[in-house]
């Protein structure tokens, strides 16, 4: 089933050595003029408003573009006033989608609607997949060189949605199309401190697979120093899965893992600026193309370039307990990027 395994190239992950404060935004920025556009879509919303705010907080971007159906000149005359580098523009309506996506260096997408109690990832398929194709097709016009950071679920569908669009419109490039499983990573790394009763600062956990359910799959077996019993590493697993759950129902279904999800996104796209900017040896996880699996698209360790993906790392060897998990998962991973296309091309 598995095509032969690249092995990982093992480069320290910043998010085992500092969290994403902001002081730790701080000292992302560049000492030089940053020059780059980011749109964020979705960005009046419970995500967007947060990770707006820590975009701004980076000093990495020149012009931070906001949009959303309805709420953006507000969101965006309050960031404007942080006295860091960078103008704020927002912009609210459909009418208006291509303005703010117009010449964009990255593009991120948290846009669609929230989960709520009971609902997997899967469940919000029939809403945010007409949403996310939209926004595709709008950014083949406008930004059809941007790197793309897709948040909106199910990323294991919107996905290979977005990408199908941008094929059929002729723009497709693989190296700038990545889904964002940062959030994963956060929460394997912060559960493996917690077990391990050591920092999350001295904890790095890669996080394969996909980005809903049991298709997320901890790399536990690589965590440098630990041996877990049987018990901790499927409650570990099993937590670092579900996390989204646990969130949801400690708000009482009033809401969902925003301010997580928004430090994560945040996070991700600061490290694809760096990259843009010439840092070197930018190593994360992200759901991207490629031929590690039967899978099309798959989370995995990647290099960051200027360009996107720089190159694709693999994961190396895994546990018995892990591969079985990832045998499972290609079948369900295929069959989520399948209902994506096909949404595509029936709709």
């Amino acid at each position: 089933m598995l095509s032969a395994m690249k092995p990982a190239l093992r480069v320290a992950s910043p998010l085992a050595t500092r969290a994403l404060g902001l002081e730790a935004a701080r000292s992302f920025s560049s000492s030089r003029s940053a020059q780059a556009k980011v749109t964020v879509v979705g960005a009046a919303g419970g995500i967007g408003q947060p990770l707006s705010l820590l975009l701004k907080l980076s000093g990495k971007v020149d012009h931070l573009s906001l949009y959303d159906l309805v709420g953006t000149p507000g969101v965006a005359a309050d960031l404007s006033h942080c006295n860091t580098n960078g103008k704020v523009t927002g912009h609210k309506g459909a009418s208006e989608l291509k303005a703010a996506l117009q010449d964009a260096d990255v593009v991120v997408i948290p846009a669609g609607v929230p989960r709520k109690p009971g609902m997997t990832r899967d469940d919000l398929f029939n809403t945010n997949a007409g949403i996310v194709k939209g926004i595709a097709e709008a950014c083949a016009e406008a930004c059809p060189k941007a790197r793309f950071l897709i948040i909106s679920n199910p990323v294991n569908s919107t996905v290979p949605i977005f990408a199908e669009v941008l094929k059929g419109r002729g723009v497709y490039d693989k190296k700038k199309l990545m889904g964002v499983t940062t959030l994963d990573v956060c929460r394997a790394q912060t559960f493996v401190a917690e077990n391990l009763g050591q920092s999350v600062n001295d904890t790095a956990v890669d996080v394969i697979g996909g980005h809903a359910g049991t298709t997320i799959l901890p790399l536990l077996s690589q965590v440098e120093g630990a041996k877990f019993s049987d018990k901790d590493l499927e409650a570990l697993t099993h937590r670092i899965q579900f996390g989204g759950d646990e969130v949801v129902k400690a708000k009482d279904g009033a809401g969902s893992a925003t301010l997580s999800m928004a430090h994560a996104g945040a996070y991700f796209a600061i490290r694809v600026l760096a990259a843009m900017e010439g840092e070197a040896d930018i190593r994360e996880c992200t759901f991207v193309e490629n031929d590690l699996t039967a899978a099309p698209y798959f989370a995995t360790p990647v290099i960051l370039g200027k360009d996107g993906v720089e190159k694709v790392l693999g994961f190396g060897k895994l546990s018995a307990f892990e591969q079985k998990i990832l045998d499972e998962n290609v079948p369900a991973l295929q069959a989520q990027a399948k209902k994506g296309v096909d949404f595509v091309h029936k709709a």
